[in-house]
């Protein structure tokens, strides 16, 4: 019995779908593989630090002797005030002259001041006192007339009392101003520098005796420690006794400042005036110095 074989085909494999996202996935894929190579590939180098050092630049200001209300459109300088072209030149310059030396206060000055203030006082009263003196009109007494004065006359008299009175009382009061001025002591004030032979002896021996106590009670809470100056003016009576202190310039450290103080009431008494001083009427003598204590626990009145 014959068997007839029929011819099989084969069947193609069957295909998923392709899905919408996969696509999307692809360019994603893509897209990361692209930036982690270009990641990788950049290198970091640490900066040079000698690139980074900064240079000084130097601000240059000017200072001008004039001053104008607008700002100049180009300006070549800085300066403290507003200045558009200035001088007798066409081209652009800028004039320089060396800043001048500011002079300095010589020491004892003030006090020289002080006395000349003093002395114009003294004139100004003794002028004011020949003024009232000069300018009180003299009342007499008139012999009695027979005929009644008018009101006016009357009137006139008695102005001329009230300011005749007036100029009187103004004139005593001068007077007795200048009687309690000239009561007060003397006074004599010295600074660094005194002209005279009898006030330079005597400050000398007064600032070596002072040097002397300081050094042998110079203050232990500075020894080491503190340092500095401290100015100081001292009234002195006839007697060498001591008045008065005063700081002028303190040093800026309590313990200094409280330690010359002492020590220049301590050193006393100071020696009586000389007659040379008592000759000039002087009754108190005010010394004006400064007081240092130095690094090396040193004592000074200079």
């Amino acid at each position: 019995m014959a068997h007839t074989r029929r011819a099989t085909r084969t069947r193609p494999p069957l295909t998923m779908p392709v899905v919408a996202g996969s696509s999307w996935l692809a360019v994603a894929l893509t897209v990361s593989v692209f930036l982690h190579a270009l990641i990788l590939s950049l290198q970091f180098k640490q900066p040079n630090p000698s690139r980074l050092k900064r240079e000084d630049r130097q601000l240059e200001v000017v200072l001008v002797n004039a001053k104008h209300k607008h700002k100049p459109k180009d300006a070549q300088v800085l300066a403290q005030a507003n200045l558009d072209a200035g001088g007798d030149v066409d081209a652009p310059r800028v004039a320089k002259t060396p800043v001048t030396p500011t002079r300095q206060a010589r020491q004892g000055e003030d006090l020289i001041q002080a006395e000349r203030r003093v002395q114009e006082l003294e004139a100004r009263q003794r002028d004011l006192l020949r003024k009232a003196q000069s300018s009180a009109p003299p009342v007499r007494a008139e012999p009695p007339r027979q005929e009644q004065p008018t009101a006016e006359a009357a009137t006139g008299g008695s102005d001329l009392a009230e300011r005749s009175l007036a100029m009187a009382r103004l004139e005593a009061q001068i007077a007795r101003n200048l009687d309690e001025y000239n009561r007060r002591p003397r006074k004599k004030m010295i600074g660094s520098r005194a002209e005279e032979y009898a006030f330079t002896q005597y400050v000398e021996e007064w600032r070596q005796k002072v040097e002397r106590y300081g050094s042998r009670f110079y203050p232990d809470a500075a020894r080491g420690k503190l340092y500095g100056s401290v100015r100081i003016t001292v009234e002195i009576d006839s007697a060498g006794e001591v008045i008065k202190v005063e700081i002028n310039q303190p040093s800026g450290e309590r313990v200094l400042d409280d330690a010359a103080v002492k020590i220049v009431k301590q050193a006393a008494p100071y020696g009586r005036f000389s007659p040379a001083i008592r000759a000039k009427g002087i009754d108190i003598l005010s010394i004006t110095r400064t007081i240092t204590f130095t690094r090396s626990d040193q004592f000074a009145a200079e």
